[in-house]
Parts: C-alpha cells; sequence; structure tokens
C-alpha cells in the first residue's frame, strides 16, 4: 500500500507489535500483566491491597502482634521489685487509685524469682525462660500506660488508639498505608487461638477504611477459614459463577459510579476465591521438619500449648507469603484470661506454658531464616495488674504503669526503657502512651504517623489521633 508523501507510516508501539504478532498470543499476555501490581497495574485506591512504597526508610515489612488478652502482671513477668518482697503481707504505703473492683488487699510479692536472661543480663521471670533466651533481642517497655482500666475501653485504645468503638485497628491502618505483597490471602490476619477479647471484632475493623483492609480471623485447628470450601461441583463451574457475578457486579458499578463500599466486596469475593487453593497449603505444616514443629511445641503435653504453638508457625509462614499485619490471640487456658483477680499463681502459670515455647520457638525460627530482621514482634496485654493483692492471691487492673515488649524489625534488643516505682505501681521514667507506641511501630514500617490520615467526619484521622511520638531511643 502506497502512502501519500508527506506522511511518513508511524511505527507500531509495543503493545499494537505485541497484539499483531504471534496470533494474537503476545497480547493475552500482555493483558495478563497488566492487571500483576508487579507491572504496575492500574492506579492504587484507597480499597486496593496492591504494595505501596514506605513513606520513608524502613526497617520492617511485617508486624507480628502477640496480644495477651486480659492483663499480664509486669511485677511477676518483666520488672522486678524486690520492695514487694521486704513489704509482703503489709499494707501499701502509697495512695492507692480506684481500681477495677476496689477489693484492696495488702502488697502481694512475685511467687516467682527472676533471672538474668543473655549477654545484656535483662532480667526476666523463671516462668518465661524460652522468651528469656531471647533477651538480647527484646526491648522491654516498662513505662507502658493506658488511658483505661476496663477491658473492652482498654482492648479499643490499644488496639485502635481510641478508647471507643468504631475506629480502624492497627492491622486495618498497616494494610492501608502499606497494602500486602501477599496476592492470595488478606494483609491483616487475626489467628484465633481460642478467645476473642472483650470488644469482640471492633478489635480487628476496618472502621472508616475500606472493608478490604479489615481483619480476617483465622480459627483454631487444620481448615483455618469457615465456608471457604468450594460448593460447586467443579472448579469450571464455579469459574463461571465467578464470572457472572463480575459481569453483574461490573454493570452495577457503571451505573452508580464506582461506590468504595461495592468495589471492596468484590475485591473480598475475589480474594477468597484465591484463598481456596492458599489456605489449604498454608495450613498443612506437615511439610515442616519435626526439629520445627517441635520447637514450636506441636509436640507438646499441654493442649494450648499446642495450640498457639501452630498459630506461631503459622505467623511465621504467613511472614514467608508476604502477609503485612498478623494478630494472635491467646488459646483458653481454664481460667479467665491473663485477668487473674485470684488464683495469680496457677493462672499465670497456665498461660506462661501455654505461650512461653511457642514464642521462644518463633523468634528463634524468625531469626534463623533471616526474617526477625524484618518482621517487628509486638507483646502487650491492654494493661497491667496492681502491687498489692486481690483479696489474698490475685491483682487488679493497672494502666497506671506497666509493661509490653518489642522486638525484631529495627528495635534494639537486651534493653530495659522506661520504668516504674519501687512497687511497680505507677510509671515514673520515660512514660509512653499508647499512641507512642503506634507511632514507633508504624516509623519502623516507614510511615510517618502523622501523615497515615483519611478525612472523615470532617477532619483528618489517624491511628495516633493527635498524640504520640517516635520512641527513638528503642530504634536500633
Amino acid at each position: 500500500m502506497s502512502h501519500c508523501q508527506y506522511f511518513a507510516p508511524r511505527p507500531n508501539n509495543r503493545r499494537q507489535f505485541l497484539a499483531q504478532t504471534a496470533c494474537g498470543f503476545g497480547g493475552i499476555a500482555l493483558t495478563a500483566l497488566a492487571h500483576d501490581s508487579a507491572y504496575g497495574a492500574a492506579a492504587i485506591d484507597a480499597g486496593s491491597l496492591l504494595p505501596r512504597t514506605p513513606m520513608r526508610t524502613a526497617t520492617a515489612k511485617n508486624v507480628i502482634f502477640l496480644y495477651m488478652d486480659g492483663g499480664p502482671s509486669q511485677m511477676d513477668l518483666f520488672d522486678p521489685k524486690p520492695r514487694l518482697d521486704a513489704e509482703h503481707g503489709q499494707p501499701i504505703k502509697v495512695k492507692v487509685q480506684p481500681t477495677q473492683f476496689n477489693n484492696i488487699g495488702n502488697v502481694l510479692k512475685s511467687p516467682w524469682p527472676f533471672a538474668n536472661y543473655g549477654e545484656s543480663g535483662l532480667p526476666m521471670s523463671m516462668i518465661i525462660p524460652h522468651i528469656g533466651r531471647h533477651a538480647d533481642d527484646i526491648c522491654v517497655i516498662r513505662s507502658m500506660t493506658s488511658a483505661f482500666s476496663e477491658h473492652t475501653n482498654a482492648n479499643y485504645f490499644l488496639h485502635t488508639g481510641h478508647g471507643l468503638q468504631g475506629r480502624p485497628s492497627m492491622g486495618a491502618w498497616i494494610s492501608y498505608g502499606l497494602g500486602t505483597e501477599c496476592r492470595n490471602l488478606p494483609g491483616f490476619i487475626v489467628l484465633n487461638g481460642g478467645l476473642i477479647p472483650p470488644g469482640g471484632l471492633d478489635c480487628f475493623h476496618n472502621g472508616f477504611l475500606p472493608a478490604t483492609h479489615q481483619g480476617s480471623i483465622f480459627k483454631p485447628g487444620q481448615s483455618l477459614v469457615a465456608d471457604l470450601e468450594r460448593t460447586e461441583a467443579t472448579v469450571s463451574a464455579q469459574s463461571r459463577k465467578l464470572g457472572l457475578m463480575r459481569q453483574l457486579d461490573r454493570n452495577v458499578l457503571s451505573q452508580l459510579g464506582s461506590p468504595g463500599e461495592l468495589e471492596s466486596a468484590i475485591a473480598n469475593y475475589e480474594l477468597a476465591f484465591r484463598m481456596q487453593t492458599a489456605v489449604p497449603d498454608l495450613a498443612d505444616v506437615s511439610s515442616e521438619s519435626k526439629a520445627t514443629q517441635e520447637m514450636y511445641g506441636l509436640f507438646a503435653d499441654y493442649e494450648q500449648t499446642r495450640t498457639y504453638g501452630r498459630n506461631c508457625l503459622i505467623a511465621r509462614r504467613l511472614i514467608e507469603r508476604g502477609v503485612r499485619f498478623i494478630e494472635l490471640t491467646c488459646p483458653g487456658v481454664g481460667v479467665d484470661r491473663w485477668d487473674q483477680h485470684q488464683g495469680l499463681k496457677e493462672g499465670h502459670e497456665r498461660n506462661c506454658r501455654a505461650v512461653d515455647q511457642p514464642i521462644g520457638g518463633l523468634l528463634s525460627d524468625l531469626k534463623a531464616r533471616g526474617l526477625l530482621d524484618e518482621t517487628v514482634i509486638i507483646f502487650a496485654g491492654e494493661f497491667g495488674r496492681t502491687p498489692m493483692a486481690q483479696g489474698s492471691d490475685g491483682r487488679d487492673h493497672n494502666p497506671f504503669g506497666y509493661s509490653i515488649w518489642m522486638a525484631g524489625g529495627g528495635v534494639k534488643g537486651g534493653l530495659a526503657y522506661g520504668a516504674t516505682d519501687d512497687y511497680g505501681y505507677h510509671a515514673i521514667d520515660k512514660k509512653l502512651e499508647m499512641h507512642d507506641m503506634h507511632a514507633t511501630m508504624l516509623q519502623l514500617l516507614g510511615i510517618e504517623h502523622t501523615r497515615l490520615t483519611v478525612r472523615f467526619g470532617g477532619r483528618d484521622m489517624r491511628l495516633t489521633d493527635v498524640f504520640g511520638h517516635v520512641v527513638t531511643d528503642i530504634i536500633a
């Protein structure tokens, strides 16, 4: 075909070249690649789980939150207080703040001795020896405080930075801010050991963020997700059904102008389809060596150790698959969580027996695989316990000064940060609030907490609200 002398034929671009060569198979390949996040699919929207670039240099990529439901006792695990031994059984010699139940007894010493662990000599109770062996990787924050002394509000505060329900959980914020590197699993997963905390599922809620960022609850046992099994007779039948659903959804979107709630629902349906293959593979830990399973406590005599150990092992497998935020809840041990208003010795020993070996195994395994450097581990309850007894052998709620710990992902190890008074009652040095822990966690992930905002209710909302500062002293 001849052309006018004034117009030269335009060369084909790459898309045209692929479409016109190899019988169009190149175009088919390009179409598939164009929808893959690795090849720059369409611009990321607020409900997308595609990975995002951090705002700043990150030292961590993922978070594992070991949530200790009920409030572990700081002076019995991480904050030794000789004064409790010296004044055991005597009335406490400081002003007593109102407590949850006000059944106030005398000073109660710790039933367990402490030991200095690791090269750092970090003191921890001898009922958590497996965690203690990792003292040089752990930063114990002894000066944490909460704004609430009741479980439900304190749980919302711990999880969402706000004492009332309806706000996004920190896992949802991180999923929103960073997306996920795993295409076939949610970005925020809760591994339920058997106990949903006071406050319920709102502790894991997406709040005003798109529903794609809400926490997905994985239950204990081999079948991690309810109602995930295929109900159609064949894969092809299911594919045809999903194809019809997509077409109907596109028709609705074209009429309504792409409402975010519908787009999130569509994304969740499509993710559930991909999870049908990913979840059974995730749950099958038989491919792990016997030594690895034993390290996590999967052969322990105590059933709750096996339950929590399996969840810790699955958490490591989720990290390997690129899931961004994983929360583990505690197994039921026959007492009221870590909430020992009575029977402190029996209750804390049962809880430690359930979680100590699995957590030690998780830290060892992550470190051996080179994953601890890029994973922030957080061990925390919603508050601590009082130094004086409730009744004769329990402890009441104490939000005024308690201990949590962090490890990995750029956190300094072998460090005790902050301090409580001689009773372990009030934070007196380097006092921190929950917003500070949230800000520091986000910083490690490469997110500036003041910039991770969403416009809602007429103002810019964020996980740290208008508070919080990064605790640079605990960052390596």
